[in-house]
């Protein structure tokens, strides 16, 4: 437009990026000066369609944005009841850990002389009677029906082990007893779970109470020791405190495997929890009567999953996820 520019002070304003618009003649100057070509200066014409472009760059960008998957109201509540389901049943520090008989190693001198309050209602082990000498259907029949559906105890029924057994048995019967307890908590706070028969209940939480535990200890999993690591040194359970405890290397294989290939999906916390929910409404476990129910429960929360892969996992970890 040929304007003529002038400066109201002596000409030699500093430019800055901050203060670029107070003096037109002195950044004209200095544009120049540092080697900008007038020809390419974008004419009135050109400034529109530049304006036009930005516009239509930012409409197809707000498209594409509304496009997405988005979590409705409903699931995230869903996924806020898990979270405090999780919470108000799985201790991060382990302190009840200190209630169990104590882990006994093979290059350990210590005895077993406590007996667990989460076990065996304080009964001693010494006039223990041995577990496996009854029905194993009975006793697992037994323990579910009772903490299942009873409100107001958080103890297990009692259940005692012999001490002729192996070494890590005792302390990690514990362990899988209070493991238990605690899945049954959880599984009892899912959206809909209640909506269930007693017997669907029961029958669910027996099937699936052990793959839970093996999916909840894998927060404690960690890849660089292939230890579960629960609180203090005492609480490291390597892979052969499983074996003193009389399971064999071939069983253990194949749950390492297990722990290490979820550990590298590196889930969110959402995602875990929903994977556990997801994993107790099995619709296929034996004894369930009304799967169809159970089926829609899965479904859902299988959908939730989905959901929150899409917007909140960041790719590339999130295009195979939810196969995996």
């Amino acid at each position: 437009r040929k304007a003529m520019f002038t400066c109201p002070f002596n000409s030699d304003c500093k430019i800055t990026k901050d203060n670029r618009r107070h003096c037109q003649a002195c950044r004209l100057k200095r544009c120049v000066d540092i080697g900008m070509m007038k020809e390419f200066i974008l004419t009135d014409e050109e400034v529109q369609r530049k304006r036009e472009m930005i516009t239509k760059r930012k409409e197809e960008e707000a498209l594409k944005e509304s496009m997405k998957p988005k979590l409705s109201e409903e699931q995230q509540k869903v996924i806020d009841i898990l979270l405090e389901a999780h919470r108000k049943t799985y201790d991060p520090t382990y302190s009840d850990f200190t209630q169990f008989r104590p882990p006994v190693r093979a290059n350990s001198s210590k005895r077993i002389t406590r007996s667990s309050s989460v076990l065996t209602h304080g009964s001693s082990s010494e006039d223990s009677s041995d577990t496996f000498s009854c029905s194993p259907e009975s006793t697992e029949h037994r323990m579910f029906s009772n903490m299942a559906l009873n409100e107001d105890s958080d103890e297990s029924p009692p259940m005692d082990i012999n001490l002729s057994a192996p070494s890590m048995l005792p302390h990690l019967a514990d362990l899988v007893s209070y493991s238990i307890q605690k899945v049954i908590g959880f599984g009892k706070m899912i959206p809909g779970f209640r909506d269930l028969t007693a017997e669907d209940q029961i029958a669910l939480l027996k099937s699936s109470a052990i793959e839970v535990i093996m999916l909840r200890s894998n927060q404690s999993f960690s890849l660089e020791d292939m230890a579960w690591s629960c609180g203090g040194n005492e609480f490291k359970h390597q892979i052969n405190d499983v074996t003193q405890a009389g399971h064999s290397l071939e069983l253990l294989e194949p749950l390492v495997k297990f722990q290490i290939g979820l550990k590298k999906l590196n889930l969110h916390e959402e995602e875990h929890v929903l994977l556990m929910g997801i994993c107790i409404l099995s619709p296929d476990r034996p004894g369930v009567q009304d799967t169809s129910l159970v089926e829609s429960l899965q479904d859902r929360l299988s959908e939730v999953l989905q959901t929150y892969i899409l917007c909140k996992h960041p790719p590339p970890g999130n295009r195979l996820l939810y196969t995996k």
